[in-house]
């Protein structure tokens, strides 16, 4: 009975981990899409700058 214990709470423990690293790997890339549109809209505002224009 206790060796079936550890073996429960091994796997359970990597089951948590790899819901985290998956939850963790796809909220990184909405991130990066936000950050990006934000980005963009914010070198489009008038600035005087026109070389932030023609990076895109």
């Amino acid at each position: 009975m206790e060796k079936w214990l550890v073996v429960l709470g091994i796997w359970a423990m990597c089951a948590a981990c790899a819901v985290l690293f998956i939850r963790g790997a796809t909220a990184g890339s909405s991130k990066r899409v936000a950050s990006k549109a934000g980005a963009r809209a914010a070198s489009h505002a008038p600035s005087g700058d026109t070389r932030a224009a023609l990076n895109d």
